[in-house]
């Protein structure tokens, strides 16, 4: 029997396991020395909730699937039909080909053709390995077409700081800005500080379900969010080229809040149409973004 997801590719060092997918290009599982850091699906499941899967050429949500781009209106198919919107991109369910492989490393490679609303073809690569400060994944996307392409790229890995539920659990959060979106569609009306965990604090009832912008930074750029359940926790970081993070305490899944969806985002919701952050790929241009996460 194959598993809904295809096959599946174990990677293992420095005490970190984790699981990617066929199907999806999907994070399955990624612990350390036994401790699950992530919240993703079983081998026989599909992904709930966007669990573990990567977010192309778009992630979150496109107001009406409809943008204009270069003097052009496009159409796409509403594959969040209840809110009328275009969701997460055109790879949640493909069907990626390994290109390379190795104890630690899997890179997964996907031709995504032009299409009805997204008339460019890509070359996507994903680039998932393991060592001993954790899970890096790189994603890139190579223009194939001969005009610019509209392009941002996000993924969906829920967290797991420890036992459940999420409310008795530490947030921080490196952002100054946060997106104020409508209740009934999620799409961005404004912006407010967004400031409120960027000190070590309890979630304790707080829904979230908000994308953060303005992030803080080390000295390489990158910016880094902490989960922590007492001893134990998890961290995820993102490159100078992931300006937004979602953050989705999942209150509206079948498993409400025992899990924090982290999001890295290179855009916020709806960037096909505001152009915020948005990349314009030259024909022939490589884009490329990384993120990762270890344990504390």
């Amino acid at each position: 029997m194959t598993p809904p997801t295809g096959e599946q590719y174990v990677l293992a060092a420095h005490g970190y396991r984790a699981v990617v997918t066929q199907g999806c290009g999907a994070l399955r599982a990624l612990s350390f020395e036994g401790r699950a850091l992530v919240d993703g699906f079983a081998e026989d499941a599909m992904p709930a909730g966007g669990r573990g899967q990567l977010l192309v050429p778009w992630p979150n949500r496109i107001r009406d699937g409809r943008y204009e781009f270069a003097g052009t209106t496009h159409q796409l198919a509403l594959s969040e039909p209840k809110r009328g919107n275009a969701s997460h991109g055109l790879v949640r369910w493909a069907s990626w080909t390994l290109a390379e492989s190795a104890a630690n490393r899997v890179v997964l490679s996907y031709f995504l053709p032009a299409q009805t609303g997204y008339p460019w073809a890509l070359a996507l690569r994903t680039t998932y390995a393991l060592d001993g400060e954790g899970l890096t994944v790189t994603q890139e996307a190579t223009n194939l077409a001969s005009t610019a392409a509209p392009y941002a790229s996000g993924a969906h890995p829920y967290l797991l700081a420890g036992p459940g539920p999420c409310d008795g659990w530490e947030l921080e959060l490196p952002a100054a800005t946060r997106l104020v979106t409508d209740d009934d569609r999620l799409l961005p009306a404004g912006r407010e500080a967004g400031d409120a965990f960027r000190v070590p604090s309890p979630i304790g009832g707080s829904v979230l379900n908000h994308a953060y912008g303005d992030l803080d930074r080390d000295a390489d750029g990158r910016a880094t969010v902490l989960l922590r359940a007492g001893e134990s926790g998890v961290a995820l970081w993102v490159d100078d080229r992931h300006r937004w993070l979602q953050v989705y305490t999942g209150d509206d899944t079948p498993t409400p809040r025992v899990s924090v969806a982290v999001e890295p985002m290179t855009a916020p919701p709806d960037a096909f149409n505001s152009g915020d952050d948005l990349v314009v790929l030259a024909p022939g241009e490589t884009f490329a973004a990384s993120w990762g996460i270890r344990a504390l």
